[in-house]
Parts: C-alpha cells; structure tokens; sequence
C-alpha cells in the first residue's frame, strides 16, 4: 500500500505540475493526509497513470543506468593509472604466449552459464589478438552451483600433471556444460579421460590440500577486486565485471597496447 501511494504520489505530481497547481510539496502534505485522493485520481484516468508511471520509471532506470556508467568508467580511469595486481604465480596454467604483452586473468565458474558466453568470448580474443594475450583461468565457485567445485579441482588435479592437458579439459567443460546437470562428476572423469590425462594420477591428486588451497585463495582475490559474481576479469589490471562483449574487451586492450607502442 505504502509503496502505491509513493508511486500514486509522483504520478499525480507529474500530471498536476505540467498546469499552474499547488506546489509539489503541498500535494505531497495533502496525499499523505487524504490517500482517496490518489485512488480518486487513478479511477478517473486509469490509462493516464499508467502510462505517467511507466514513462517515470523507464525515466529512472535510464538515469540509473547513465549514472552505473559513468561511475564504471570513472573506475576504469583510475584502474588505467593504478592498475589491480592479482598474483600470479609460475605453477598456473597459462593459456597462450607466456611472455604475451596483455594479460586477462578471469574469475570463473565452470557451471555457469554466463561464464560459458565469456569462454567463447575469449576464444574470439584469441583469434583477434594471437600471441599478444595471454589468459590465466582462476576459481570463484558460486555457493549455488554444486558442480562448480568439482569441476575446479579436476582441472588443478590435471595441470599438476600437464598444463596443456588441463586447458583442453577447460574447453571441453565449457563445451558440454549442457550435460553437466544430468551427467553431474561423471561428466568430469568422461571429459579429463578425453583430454588425455593420466587418470589413476587425477584420482589420487583430486583430493590434493593444494588444489583446496589455490581454490580459496582464487576466490578470495577475487572478492578482494569486489567480484561477487562470475565472470570477472582483469585485463592487464582493468576490471571488467560480467560476460561482456567482444567490444569492451578490445577497447582496453587496443588502448593497452597502443600505449606500449
């Protein structure tokens, strides 16, 4: 009811101010006294409010959605002079040139499905930029998603043994991602066989400390770079949050790599 009226409120002043009319103040004094007035209102011109209710609240989510943008890009702007700087240590699994100028470090979920739009993302990335970028897949399990963990710790259970290996285990989890809610940890053993990794090795490293370990401490990096969800990525120190578009990627990483030219 109270939520009603507040809206009730603003869309009788919005109809009322277009005129000479009390001032917005006192038709507020004078709803919160009198409530039949608003029901009044509405009854005689149903169509009109509607419609003044829908107009202000696509009015308020643009406003809304401008302001989100421009504080992103304020970010973006500090983030260009004082770049966020995950660790990255020698033992990770690296797709791509190692010595690559650009550096995309993502934070992700094998079970979800945005992550699995950013996955094809980075293969168009790939394509794009050749040995320029190179990729660091890092862990942020979402309590929701069971399988999540699972599938993390076969992929660290298969790089301790070869890196090549695991990322083909990546791209085959992305790739039959569908079939995860009916095949559920079978799928994994299915797919780190298809990638050509010692099994009787993946088994007794699966329930490693280490891998354990690298897990938390992606996830906690990740909440420290204020990624609450997946995907999350760090374009040589740039923040992007979410499955963006080809488009916001090659923004940062032209102007990157222009200004190492």
């Amino acid at each position: 009811m109270n939520q009603l009226i507040r809206i009730s409120q603003f869309a009788v002043i919005a109809l009322l101010l277009a005129s000479c009319a009390p001032t917005s103040q006192q038709i507020k004094e004078a709803v919160e006294k009198d409530p039949s007035i608003v029901f009044s209102a509405i009854e005689k011109a149903p169509d009109q409010f509607i419609e003044v209710v829908m107009k202000a609240q696509q009015n308020a989510q643009k406003v809304a959605a401008e302001r989100a943008q421009q504080e992103e890009q304020k970010q973006r702007e500090e983030e260009f002079k004082n770049p966020l700087k995950p660790e990255i240590e020698t033992s990770r699994v690296i797709f791509g040139n190692k010595s690559a100028p650009i550096t995309i470090v993502e934070y992700s979920d094998f079970q979800c499905p945005y992550c699995s739009r950013g996955y094809q993302t980075m293969k168009e990335l790939k394509k794009a930029y050749g040995d320029k970028v190179r990729f660091v897949f890092k862990h942020l399990p979402l309590d929701f998603h069971p399988l999540a963990v699972p599938a993390a710790r076969y992929f660290e259970a298969i790089a301790m043994q070869d890196h090549a290996k695991a990322e083909k285990f990546h791209d085959l989890v992305f790739e039959n991602q569908s079939q995860m809610q009916g095949k559920g940890e079978a799928l994994f053993k299915e797919l780190a066989k298809k990638s050509g990794a010692d099994m009787k090795k993946v088994e007794a490293s699966l329930k490693s400390e280490k891998i354990t370990e690298r897990i938390n401490a992606d996830s906690e990096e990740a909440r420290k770079f204020n990624m609450s969800g997946t995907p999350g990525y760090l374009i040589n120190g740039i923040s992007l949050r979410g499955a963006y578009p080809l488009a916001a990627f090659k923004e940062i990483i032209d102007r990157q790599l222009s200004a190492k030219n």
